[in-house]
C-alpha cells in the first residue's frame, strides 16, 4: 500500500469531526472566542436546531482585514503570543475552530476593530476561501454558519431533533455564563428568546450567586452555602446546596478551572465523599465550584474539545474540595432548604384549589341554613361565608367565641387530634442529660412571652400529633418536626463523634483472606494501606496482583465480605481516586444503628422531651436532614400561612 498525503480539505474535515461534533460544539468554540476577545454581550441565534443557520454576535475587540484572512487558516491564533503551551490563560488556543467549521459548512465572518472606520467580511464554503470584502458592522464580530455539515452529509444523520440540539447549545451557554457573570448572554431561534442572562456588576460573590440561581434553580440562592478555601497554591470558591435541595441526577454539578467549564470525574468522587452520609446514593446535590490555580499546575491540552483537564496533584485538589464542602455543611448547622417549606405550601395551595373547583379537599358545608355571626349586629346568610372573611377574622371576646362555637353544627364533635402540652411558665434553661433514648432537659423556657426565640430558632414545642410530629411556635411562624428523623440524625452524629475519638475497632480474621486483582489495582490498594487501616481494613501486598486481608472493621460484623469490599475499593481508586466504598459501608451500618436506636414513630413525648429534642437539633451539625437526605423539619412562615387564609 502506498503512503500518500491527504488533501487539505480532507484533513480539515477529519479535524472538524474531532472539534465540531454537533451545533452546540460550534457555538461553544465561537462563544469562547468572543469571551477571549473581551466581549460584554454575546447573542446567539439558531435556526432548525443549528442545521440551517447559527450566528454568534459579540461586542469584543474585533479583527482587521488581515486578521480575517489569517484566522481561517489551521492553527492560526492570537492567544499564544509565544510557543509556551504551559502558561495558557485563555479559553481557546488551538486555532482549529474556525477552519474546522469552514471545512464542513458555509462560514461567514464579519468584523470591525474597535476604533476602526471600516468593517470586513470573509466567506469559507466547504473549505474554499472567498477573499475579504468591505461590509457594514458595529464594533465587534458576527460569525454566521449556514448549512452545517453540508460538506459531510453522513454527520447530519447523527444529529438529534432540533429541540435536543437547542438544549445542548443552551447547556453550553449556561456553563460559560456561570463563569462570566459580568457578560450578558442570549439565545434565540428568531421567533422566541430561549435564554437571556443580563450582565451584572458588583461584588463577584453576589453577582455569581445571582447568575447561578438564574441558571440552576430559583430556590438555589436561598439554599446555597458559600465556599471559600485555600490550600497551598489552590483557591476554591463557589456555592454548594443544602443536602435537602437535591436532584435525581448530577447534571447540576459544575466545576470550573481557571474560568473554564470542565467535566471531571474527580469532582463526582469529591462531591460524593463530602455528602456521603447526608444523601442517599441516588440523590445528588446542586453546586458550582470555581478552582483557580497556576496554569502550569493543570494541563488543559488533553482533549480537542477542551472539556477535560489533568491536574498535576489531583489528590490535593480532591482533598480541598471535600474538606471545603464538609466544612460548609457543618457550618450550616440545623438548616434545611427553604424549598421543603415552599413545596409544602405549594401542596396546600393545590389542595385548596382542588377544593374550590369541587374536587379534592373541599371543606364540608352545612346542609341547613345557619346564621354565621362574627359580631352581634351583623348577620350573614348561609353560603356567603367568603363575603364575611375579613370581618370574621376580627378578634372575638371570650363570650362571642363561645357563642360562635356553640352555633356551629356538630361543634361537640370537633375533638383536637393533636396532644397539646401545657407548660408551666417561667422555666429557665437547664442542662441536658443523655439517657440512651433522648436527652431530657432539666427545664426550658416555653412560655410564649418569655421564650428566647433569637437563641432558639426552632421555637418552643406546642403540640405533638399522630405521635410522630412536633408542632413548634417560632418568632415568625411554625415548625413541624419529624421526631424520628430528627433523633436519628442526633444519634448518628453522636456515634460518629465517639468513633472519631476512639477510632474504628477492628476484627481479626481467623483465616486471612487472599484477594486476587490485576497488578495495578493491587498496587493502588497497597499504596493506600495506611489510610485503609485507619478505617479498620488491614491489608498488605501478597505478591504481584494480590492482597491479603487480615482485619476488617468490627462494626460491619457479618456484613464484612472482604473480597467484594476490596474489589469495590480497587475500582473506586481507579475511577475516582477515593476509598468511598469502605466509608459508605461504615456510614450505612452507623445509620442503621442510629435508626434503630432513635425515638420511634408512635412514641409519645412530653413537653420537656420535645423541647430537649429541639435544643439538641439547634446545636447538632447536619440536623436539618436525616441520614438519607430527607428533611427533619419543615418551617412555614406566618406570612405564608396568612396568605393561605386570604389574610394577605
Amino acid at each position: 500500500m502506498l503512503i500518500r498525503r491527504l488533501p487539505n480539505t480532507l484533513v480539515n474535515q477529519i479535524a472538524a469531526g474531532e472539534v465540531i461534533e454537533r451545533p452546540a460544539a460550534a457555538i461553544k468554540e465561537l462563544v469562547e472566542n468572543a469571551l477571549d476577545a473581551g466581549s460584554r454581550n454575546i447573542d446567539v441565534v439558531m435556526r432548525d436546531g443549528g442545521r440551517s443557520y447559527i450566528s454568534v454576535t459579540d461586542d469584543g475587540c474585533g479583527m482587521s482585514c488581515e486578521g480575517l484572512g489569517i484566522c481561517i487558516e489551521r492553527h492560526a491564533t492570537s492567544k499564544l503570543p509565544s510557543d509556551d503551551l504551559v502558561h495558557i490563560k485563555t479559553l481557546g488556543f488551538r486555532g482549529e475552530a474556525l477552519p474546522s467549521i469552514g471545512a464542513v459548512a458555509r462560514l461567514q465572518i464579519t468584523s470591525r476593530e474597535a476604533g476602526a472606520e471600516d468593517a470586513w467580511t470573509i466567506k469559507v464554503e466547504g473549505g474554499v476561501v472567498i477573499d475579504p470584502q468591505p461590509a457594514a458592522c458595529n464594533a465587534g464580530t458576527r460569525v454566521e454558519i449556514r448549512d452545517l455539515f453540508f460538506a459531510t452529509p453522513a454527520r447530519l444523520k447523527f444529529l438529534k431533533a432540533a429541540r435536543t440540539e437547542v438544549s445542548h447549545a443552551e447547556d453550553v451557554l449556561k456553563r460559560l455564563a456561570m463563569a462570566n457573570p459580568e457578560v450578558g448572554f442570549s439565545l434565540s431561534d428568531e421567533k422566541r428568546t430561549i435564554l437571556r442572562l443580563p450582565a451584572s456588576s458588583g461584588d463577584l460573590f453576589e453577582v455569581r450567586l445571582k447568575r447561578l440561581s438564574s441558571v440552576m434553580a430559583r430556590e438555589f440562592e436561598g439554599n446555597a452555602l458559600p465556599i471559600e478555601a485555600e490550600r497551598e497554591y489552590l483557591k476554591l470558591s463557589g456555592y454548594i446546596g443544602l443536602p435537602t435541595l437535591n436532584r435525581g441526577n448530577a447534571q447540576h454539578q459544575y466545576l470550573f478551572v481557571n474560568g473554564r467549564p470542565v467535566k471531571d470525574r474527580l469532582l463526582q468522587g469529591a462531591v460524593r465523599g463530602a455528602y456521603q452520609d447526608f444523601l442517599a446514593r441516588d440523590r445528588h446535590p446542586l453546586l458550582a465550584l470555581f478552582l483557580d490555580l497556576p496554569p502550569e499546575m493543570v494541563d488543559v491540552n488533553v482533549h480537542p474539545a477542551k472539556t477535560e483537564v489533568r491536574f498535576r496533584d489531583a489528590a490535593l485538589v480532591r482533598g480541598l474540595i471535600v474538606g471545603a464542602c464538609k466544612h460548609a455543611l457543618a457550618e450550616a448547622g440545623h438548616r434545611a432548604s427553604t424549598s421543603v417549606g415552599n413545596a409544602a405550601l405549594g401542596m396546600l395551595e393545590a389542595a385548596r384549589a382542588r377544593g374550590e373547583q369541587g374536587g379534592g379537599y373541599a371543606s364540608p358545608r352545612p346542609s341547613t341554613d345557619y346564621t354565621w355571626q362574627s359580631k352581634p349586629s351583623v348577620n350573614y346568610p348561609s353560603g356567603r361565608l367568603s363575603d364575611a372573611v375579613m370581618d370574621y377574622h376580627a378578634p372575638l371576646s371570650d363570650g362571642q367565641a363561645g357563642a360562635t362555637q356553640s352555633a356551629l353544627p356538630g361543634a361537640e364533635d370537633f375533638i383536637p387530634q393533636a396532644r397539646q402540652e401545657h407548660f408551666p411558665p417561667g422555666l429557665s434553661e437547664g442542662p441536658t442529660a443523655w439517657n440512651g433514648e433522648i436527652a431530657v432537659s432539666q427545664g426550658y423556657t416555653t412560655d410564649v412571652d418569655s421564650f428566647d426565640h433569637a437563641s432558639h430558632p426552632l421555637g418552643a414545642a406546642r403540640a405533638q400529633f399522630h405521635e410522630n410530629y412536633i408542632i413548634t411556635q417560632t418568632a415568625d411562624g411554625i415548625v413541624v418536626v419529624d421526631q424520628h428523623a430528627a433523633h436519628e440524625r442526633l444519634v448518628l452524629e453522636k456515634m460518629k463523634a465517639q468513633m472519631a475519638e476512639q477510632g474504628v475497632k477492628t476484627q481479626m480474621l481467623l483465616l486471612p483472606e487472599v484477594v486476587e486483582l490485576d497488578e495495578d489495582a493491587a498496587h493502588r490498594l497497597v499504596k493506600r494501606a495506611d489510610e485503609l487501616s485507619e478505617l479498620g481494613l488491614v491489608l498488605e501486598g501478597f505478591g504481584a496482583g494480590a492482597v491479603v486481608v487480615r482485619e476488617v472493621p468490627a462494626i460491619l460484623g457479618e456484613r464484612a465480605n472482604a473480597a467484594a469490599l476490596v474489589t469495590d475499593l480497587a475500582d473506586e481508586l481507579a475511577e475516582l481516586g477515593e476509598t468511598l466504598a469502605l466509608k459508605e459501608q461504615i456510614e450505612r451500618v452507623l445509620g442503621t444503628m442510629a435508626c434503630h436506636g432513635s425515638v420511634r414513630s408512635g412514641r409519645r413525648l412530653n413537653g420537656e422531651e420535645m423541647n430537649a429534642l429541639l435544643r439538641q437539633m439547634e446545636v447538632t451539625p447536619h440536623s436539618g436532614q436525616c441520614n438519607h437526605g430527607r428533611p427533619t423539619y419543615i418551617e412555614l412562615k406566618l406570612a405564608d400561612i396568612e396568605k393561605l387564609f386570604s389574610r394577605r
